[in-house]
């Protein structure tokens, strides 16, 4: 008997999230790891949560991620399109709103790349005069 689930890929800066959408409680697993344990930050687990907020869809499923790269914050973000894109591909209903939160966008901000001659992306090297 197979698993009925809907996937969704989410990624920010340099996390990328696999997102596997189950139907049960309301369970989340964070790369083995509870939501409590994996982001002891409430508000990461809000970021994490707000795409089933916005469906009322919170005890409908349960959540099977995995993130890799990236901080804590980059990763909460990863995980909320990965989910918001599972959404999607269990109902397309839910488009518009999600759209409108503005959770079906990739946020395209990356670290600028050091160049060479500075001692950063933008940071000089110190100038003397004499």
């Amino acid at each position: 008997m197979a698993i009925s689930q809907n996937y969704g890929t989410g990624r920010r800066k340099t996390s990328t999230a696999r997102v596997f959408l189950r139907p049960g409680t309301g369970k989340i697993t964070v790369n083995g790891r509870t939501i409590e344990d994996y982001f002891p930050n409430a508000v990461l687990r809000m970021v994490v949560r707000q795409p089933f907020v916005l469906g009322e869809m919170t005890d409908k499923f349960d959540l099977v991620v995995t993130v890799a790269g990236g901080g804590p914050a980059g990763q909460a973000s990863a995980i909320r399109m990965g989910l918001s894109r599972a959404l999607l591909r269990y109902n397309d209903q839910l488009k518009g709103m999600l759209r409108q939160a503005g959770l079906l966008t990739r946020d395209p901000r990356m670290k600028e790349r050091k160049k060479p001659g500075q001692k950063a992306a933008r940071r000089r090297f110190q100038f003397s005069k004499r």
